[in-house]
C-alpha cells in the first residue's frame, strides 16, 4: 500500500471518529468534500438509526396480525401531519440558526432555538388533546374497517396523544444540526431507538408483571424512547454541550425573532402539508383493495425509510452547509457544497435501486409469508426503488432551498408534483381504469422524477442566494 493511500485511509478514519464525537468544525472555510463528510456521517448514522427501528418495529408488529401492521400504516400516515408541522418547523429553526452561526452570532441564534420550542409546545398540546379524544374516528375516517379501528384504536391514541416527543425530537436535533453539531442529534436517535429497540418486544408480547399489549405495546415502547431521548435533548441544550446553550431565564417569547421563524417555517409546513397530505390521501385510495394490499404496502414503504433516511441525512448536511456558508456571505460555496452532496447522495441510491429491484421479494418475505402482502409489497418497492436517483438530487436540492431560508419554492414545487399530479394520477390509473395499486405506485415515482428536474432548473437560476432570514 503506497504511502498516499495510508495518509487517505488514516485521515478517513480521522475524519469519521472527529465527526461522530462532535469535533467542533467551522464548516465556512477550507474543503467542502470534507464539510460534507463531517457533516454527513453523523446525520446519516442518524437516519440509519431511525430505519433500522422502523424495521424493527414492523417485524414484530408483523406477528401479531395484518390488522396491526394496516393499523400502523393508517396511524403513520395521519403522524405524518404532526411530521410536517414539526419539519417545517425544523427547517425554519436551522435555516435561521444556520445563518446566525455563520454570522457568529450565538446569541442570536440561543433566541431562535428557545421560539421554536414554544412554538412546538403549543401545536404539539392542540394535536395532543384530538389524539386523546378522537382516536376512533380518526381510523374511520381514514377507511379503517370496524374491526381494525376495535384492535388498533390504542396505539392512534398514544402515538397522537405523546406527539409532543415527536415533535420536539424533530426540533431539538434541527436546532442542533443547524449549529453543525451533528453528532449530538445522532446520539439523541441511538439513544431514542436504542430503547424502542428493546421495549417493543417488551410491551407488544408482554414479560413478567407487563402484559402483552399487542399493537398498542408499540406506541407504548416508541413513546417512552422518544420522551427519555428528548430529556436528553433539553439536558444538552441547558447545560451547552454544543454551540447552542439556554438558560431557565431565556424561555420568554420575543415577538421579533418568533415573527420571524413563523415567516420562515409557513413555507416549510405548507410544504411538507401539501407532501404528507398527499401520503394521507394515497393511503386513503390503497384502503381501497385490502387490508393486505395495504400491508403489503406499508412494509414496502418501510423497507424503503431504511435507506431513504441515510439520504435525507445527507440532504439535511447540504441545508446546513448551505445556511452557515450564506452567513459567512460565501455563495458560490455554498452552491457547490450543494452539487457535491447531490452527487455522493445519487451514487448511494443509485446502487440501493439495483438491490431492490433484484431483491424485493426476498425483503418482503423477511417480514410475512402472506403471499399476497409479499407480491404487491415487492411490485411497489421495485416501482419506486426505479426512481431512486432522482430522489437523491430531488431530497437535496429541496434542502436546500429551506437551508437559505427559502421554503416556498419547494413548497410551490410540492404543490404542483403532489396534488396536481399525483394525487389525480394515482386515483385515476388506480380507480377509475381499475389498474389497482399499481397506479398508487406508478404516481410516487413520476411525482419524484419531477421534482428533482423541476427542482434543479429552480435552483440553477440562484434566486436562492439572495434570501434574508
Amino acid at each position: 500500500m503506497s504511502e498516499d493511500n495510508q495518509l487517505t485511509i488514516k485521515s478517513f478514519f480521522q475524519y469519521f471518529k472527529d465527526a461522530v464525537t462532535g469535533k467542533e468544525q467551522d464548516f465556512t472555510t477550507g474543503s467542502i468534500r470534507k464539510a460534507v463528510f463531517m457533516l454527513s456521517i453523523p446525520m446519516v448514522l442518524e437516519m440509519l438509526m431511525e430505519s433500522i427501528f422502523a424495521l424493527v418495529d414492523i417485524i414484530y408488529v408483523s406477528r401479531v396480525s395484518v390488522n396491526a401492521v394496516a393499523t400502523i400504516g393508517l396511524t403513520e400516515s395521519v403522524i405524518t401531519l404532526v411530521y410536517a408541522v414539526a419539519i417545517g418547523l425544523s427547517m425554519a429553526a436551522t435555516a435561521i440558526i444556520a445563518r446566525r452561526v455563520g454570522e457568529k452570532d450565538t446569541k442570536g441564534a440561543s433566541e431562535a432555538a428557545v421560539q421554536v420550542l414554544l412554538l412546538g409546545f403549543v401545536t404539539a398540546l392542540i394535536i395532543s388533546i384530538f389524539g386523546i379524544l378522537y382516536p376512533k374516528e380518526i381510523l374511520g375516517l381514514m377507511g379503517a374497517a370496524p374491526d381494525l379501528i376495535e384492535e388498533g384504536f390504542g396505539y392512534t391514541k398514544i402515538l397522537l396523544g405523546g406527539n409532543i416527543t415527536i415533535m420536539f425530537l424533530f426540533l431539538i436535533n434541527a436546532i442542533f444540526r443547524g449549529a453543525g453539531n451533528a453528532s449530538i442529534a445522532m446520539w439523541t436517535l441511538i439513544l431514542s431507538n436504542g430503547l424502542n429497540i428493546i421495549l417493543d418486544p417488551i410491551f407488544i408480547f408482554g414479560l413478567g408483571p407487563i402484559p402483552a399489549y399487542g399493537v398498542e405495546g408499540a406506541a407504548i415502547a416508541t413513546t417512552i424512547g422518544r420522551g427519555t431521548a428528548v430529556v436528553w435533548q433539553l439536558i444538552a441544550l441547558f447545560y451547552g454541550f454544543g454551540r447552542i446553550k439556554i438558560a431557565v431565564k431565556d424561555v420568554v417569547i420575543k415577538a421579533t425573532v418568533m415573527v420571524n421563524l413563523i415567516n420562515v417555517s409557513i413555507g416549510g409546513i405548507g410544504q411538507f402539508l401539501i407532501g404528507t397530505s398527499s401520503w394521507v390521501f394515497l393511503m386513503r385510495i390503497m384502503s381501497e383493495f385490502g387490508n393486505e394490499v395495504l400491508a403489503g404496502y406499508t412494509i414496502a414503504i418501510r423497507i424503503m425509510m431504511f435507506t431513504l433516511m441515510p439520504a435525507w441525512g445527507m440532504s439535511n448536511a447540504a441545508a446546513t452547509l448551505v445556511g452557515q456558508n450564506l452567513g459567512a456571505k460565501k455563495p458560490d460555496r455554498a452552491e457547490q457544497s450543494v452539487w457535491e452532496t447531490g452527487k455522493y447522495t445519487a451514487i448511494f441510491m443509485g446502487i440501493v435501486s439495483v438491490i431492490y429491484l433484484v431483491f424485493a421479494p426476498t425483503f418482503l418475505s423477511w417480514f410475512t409469508d402472506n403471499p399476497i402482502v409479499v407480491e404487491n409489497g415487492a411490485l411497489c418497492l421495485r416501482i419506486i426503488a426505479a426512481g431512486y436517483v432522482f430522489y437523491a438530487y430531488g431530497m437535496v436540492i429541496i434542502q436546500s432551498f429551506n437551508g437559505s431560508g427559502d421554503t416556498k419554492t419547494p413548497t410551490y414545487i410540492n404543490f404542483v408534483c403532489f396534488w396536481l399530479f399525483q394525487l389525480p394520477f394515482a386515483y385515476v390509473v388506480s380507480v377509475t381504469f381499475k389498474a389497482g395499486p399499481i397506479g398508487v405506485f406508478l404516481s410516487i415515482t413520476l411525482a419524484e422524477v419531477f421534482i428533482a428536474i423541476i427542482g434543479m432548473y429552480l435552483f440553477k437560476k440562484g434566486k436562492w442566494k439572495t434570501v434574508q432570514v
